[in-house]
């Protein structure tokens, strides 16, 4: 089980409500700004509404099952990776915390194509987020940051805090304008699907919404992840429910609104952030102005969150020997230096590689999604094994059913997902895992501990398989990022 490092004597610990603007302030980031235009190019307003639906059920009841295990289970801090060690053993547990690991650093990259995607509605030589200049200035965004998170998690989260409060005013701003010009001829006439938009069953337009809203939903976990630095740790799962339900609100707001506005073809045509041309059409280009600055606050609160929550994860990792030790080591400002220069160093990495990619934006929006979907997935089934269990609810038996539930539900949903996503994802993550299984290897060493079960020795080459048919798809061209 992993053990979390407690703060020093007199170190400030994050209250409820820092841990439910670290919650909101992980979700919304880039992906609220983008889905009109992606939900524009898949489905209208009743498609919208299913996808919703399906989406804000499954992403419920996965928050449930984080809350469920925050009060069964108190004794596992850092969330996430732990619960899959904990249910599902050593080689799983790592798997959870290298891919959620590596999907927040993809994550990260997102943020700063995008910050080049907006600049470049004003400034063309961003382009699309992957120029030249735009990686330069993404590179020189990674290491300010870095040298600000080495001054300390406790200040850094309280910048994210102020942040969370500054990037929301856009967001209302835009809701409140489309809901003022709101045209329910317009709305009516898209919401079936417009009639000047390829036909498409309605499982294949809610089918391809799906990785989006994966996307907008990372982050549910952010006070699961902080769980060692939380006043109470009931106030965890609190956390967990309170950023769920207002920012589930904010998303479909602006996912339906401008349907009011544009017809389905006009909505899918909106250069991304599409939420900047969706207000522009509402108010005038003042709008278009006005959420690209919201865009830029708001993604760079993101970047400092998920910067903390990767370097988090990777260090409660190498506490528990999931991670080589080296990934420890913390500074005096208790901030896990070494995971963060490991962090930022690969986020590094990936902003280079989008020079060459076809489409870098969408691109490392879904592989974040797809990549974080096996975390999501053990979480769900360390869950069902919870509330199988009589001892976790000897004071509440009857909670246990409902608790039961809710964790078959989200398993099933995450399934789901990993369907809707397809198999090339799944590929392409299975190229990234097989190469990261060294630092499994190092860590094992390192604990003199046997490498793998035969089970896991069945799963680890299932990944190998899986990375040399990804890798000889890219190779051929079958795949392409």
């Amino acid at each position: 089980m992993a053990e979390g490092t407690a703060p020093k004597a007199g170190a400030q610990k994050i209250t409820l409500a820092a841990l439910t603007a670290m919650v909101i302030g992980s979700m919304i980031g880039a992906g609220i700004f983008n889905l009109p235009g992606r939900f524009g190019q898949a489905t209208g307003p009743f498609g919208a509404i299913i996808a919703w639906l399906i989406a804000g059920t499954g992403m419920y009841m996965l928050a449930r099952v984080f809350q469920a295990l925050a009060e069964k289970r108190p004794d596992i801090d850092a969330g996430v990776f732990a619960y899959a060690k904990s249910g599902f053993g050593d080689y799983m547990g790592f798997l959870s915390a290298f891919g959620y690991w590596l999907g927040s650093c993809l994550g990260n990259v997102f943020y700063w194509v995008l910050i080049g995607s907006t600049l470049g509605n004003f400034f063309p030589v961003f382009g699309e987020g992957n120029t030249e200049v735009a990686i330069a200035v993404s590179l020189a965004g990674v290491w300010i940051f870095h040298m600000l998170i080495l001054r300390g998690v406790e200040q850094a989260a309280f910048v994210n805090s102020i942040v969370t409060v500054a990037k929301i005013v856009p967001i209302i701003v835009a809701i409140v304008a489309m809901i003022v010009v709101f045209n329910f001829d317009a709305f009516a006439a898209n919401f079936w699907g417009g009639a000047d938009m390829p036909e498409k069953t309605l499982l294949a337009q809610v089918r391809d919404t799906m990785l989006i809203t994966v996307f907008v939903f990372i982050g549910i976990e952010g006070a699961s992840v902080y769980s060692r630095f939380a006043q109470e740790r009931s106030h965890v799962g609190s956390a967990t429910i309170l950023g769920f339900v207002a920012v589930t609100g904010l998303m479909v707001a602006v996912t339906l609104l401008p349907y009011g506005l544009l017809p389905q073809s006009g909505v899918a045509e909106l250069r991304q952030p599409s939420l900047a041309g969706a207000l522009e059409a509402a108010v005038g280009p003042w709008g278009r102005w006005f959420i690209s600055v919201g865009v830029l606050v708001s993604v760079l609160g993101a970047y400092l969150a998920w910067a903390l929550i990767c370097a988090e994860v990777m260090f409660a990792a190498a506490k528990s020997g999931d991670m080589p030790r080296i990934f420890a080591a913390q500074n005096r400002n208790r901030v896990p230096s070494a995971a963060l220069w490991a962090t930022s160093l690969v986020i590094s990495t990936f902003i280079i590689s989008t020079y060459w990619s076809y489409d870098a934006f969408n691109f490392m929006l879904d592989m974040t999604s797809v990549t974080t979907l096996l975390p999501y997935l053990l979480v769900a089934g360390y869950g069902v094994i919870v509330a199988r269990s009589v001892d976790d609810y000897r004071d509440a038996p009857g909670e246990q059913m409902r608790d039961l539930i809710f964790s078959w539900i989200a398993v099933i949903y995450v399934l789901f997902m990993f369907v809707a996503a397809g198999l090339e994802y799944v590929l392409l993550v299975a190229v990234l895992f097989a190469p990261g299984t060294l630092l499994y290897v190092w860590s094992r060493r390192e604990q003199g501990a046997r490498l793998f079960t035969g089970v896991e020795l069945a799963i680890f080459v299932a990944v190998l398989i899986g990375a040399a048919v990804g890798a000889y798809g890219l190779a051929t061209g079958l795949i392409t990022p």
